[in-house]
């Protein structure tokens, strides 16, 4: 594994301790919403019940050690020792003085908060004050117990999670790198044949220019076919290094899709001629995109082949322009896409039946119209296979256009 594979398994790794971490925080911070709600709610039934209880105490002497009590008579007043500032409520006991009516409510008092009730017992009034202070030294531990918990949680299932992570991965990244090594020794043994062959055709074309008095205009025009065609192998090679490699990407520029699909035609009407087809080309004016030619060039020799394995007599290529994109359409007089077939017909290697009745053949689609759909996903576009009213087969591919 080379320093740049093993660079990007230690980025994957953390990514994938990171999100596992974020989960087991997630997880942490919902658990702890639930245990603080449930201990809050019950230390507030707890405080209820201590003032519940305290129903009958109409003396100071009486109380608890955790409640304060104000009795106020028509003698005088008596409070529990040790009265905070801000107790007795004062407005509370007004309030039953004057109706009778008990009240409850909470007070600040030195920065404690108190749950009150003021009533009347025994021809007295009586205010009971409960404070919650130690309960919420209790929620605060529980808070900070949480917290550090959940941090030691979150630092464990980070670490755990990166080892898991790498463990998983591992195969992975072997197995990618070891098709990132095949894909380049292949394009290299490819790419020094290839270049080879374009060199001595090269040559032999010289040649034949130099005896062009007595060369046959055939001859010579298939020499400069078999140039053209070891160049755009060795450019299709490049390409596909750049597809398998996802690291690499390769150069976008304007390109004619009009020009580019008339030159596809042209190198096709040979095999065309053989089968008794013709193709037709119509193109738009100023129908350019943004991409890489030698990807949008296999695109489209893709899809002039299949349109060749299945027409009877005609091709046609539309390319037209919109505002916003060019469109592509290729056409063949076959016998279409079998029902239900234009919906996976880009998968790889897609069959169906004959759309014939009583034919037992399967008709396949190979990878080339799976190339199509790489392609022009590469490009962010989108395409389409559906069936002529007159008969034979339609794909439509539509590309953003250049700006």
């Amino acid at each position: 594994m080379s320093v740049t594979d093993d660079r990007e398994l230690r980025s994957a790794s953390l990514k994938l301790a990171a999100q596992f971490a974020l989960i087991i925080v997630g997880l942490f911070v919902a658990l702890g919403i639930v245990v603080y709600s449930v201990v809050a709610a019950g230390q507030a039934e707890a405080a209820r019940r201590a003032l519940a209880d305290a129903s009958m105490v109409d003396s100071v002497h009486d109380a608890p050690r955790d409640l304060l009590v104000t009795v106020v008579t028509p003698q005088g007043r008596q409070s529990s020792p040790d009265m905070p500032d801000g107790l007795p409520d004062e407005h509370a006991i007004d309030q039953v003085m004057r109706t009778g009516t008990p009240v409850s409510g909470s007070v600040e008092a030195d920065g404690e908060r108190y749950l009150t009730v003021t009533d009347v017992r025994n021809g007295k009034v009586v205010q009971v004050a409960y404070g919650l202070g130690e309960q919420q030294e209790e929620l605060n531990r529980l808070v900070l117990a949480l917290v550090v918990t959940g941090a030691i949680a979150t630092l464990a299932a980070g670490g755990v999670g990166l080892v898991l992570a790498r463990r998983s991965i591992r195969p992975l990244a072997d197995a990618l790198a070891l098709q990132r090594r095949f894909v380049a020794d292949a394009g290299h043994e490819l790419r020094t044949p290839l270049t080879l062959l374009s060199t001595r055709a090269q040559l032999l074309r010289r040649h034949v220019v130099a005896q062009s008095s007595g060369t046959d205009d055939e001859l010579r025009s298939g020499l400069d076919e078999i140039v053209d065609d070891s160049r755009a192998l060795t450019e299709i090679v490049q390409d596909l290094l750049a597809v398998a490699d996802p690291r690499q990407t390769a150069e976008s520029e304007g390109v004619d899709l009009g020009e580019l699909a008339a030159t596809v035609a042209r190198s096709a009407e040979g095999r065309a001629a053989e089968r008794g087809i013709s193709i037709a080309v119509r193109s738009d004016p100023e129908a350019a995109v943004t991409g890489a030619p030698v990807s949008l060039r296999r695109m489209i020799v893709a899809l002039v082949d299949n349109a060749l394995d299945h027409a009877a007599g005609d091709v046609r290529l539309t390319v037209s322009a919109t505002r916003d994109h060019v469109v592509l359409t290729v056409e063949d007089d076959g016998p279409g896409f079998s029902s239900g077939v234009e919906d996976r017909a880009f998968e790889r290697f897609a069959t169906a039946r004959d759309a014939q009745a009583g034919a037992d053949r399967a008709r396949h689609y190979g990878l080339g119209l799976a190339l199509v759909a790489e392609v022009v996903s590469r490009h962010h576009g989108t395409v389409g296979a559906a069936n002529r009213d007159a008969g034979g087969a339609i794909v439509t591919v539509r590309l953003p256009r250049r700006r």
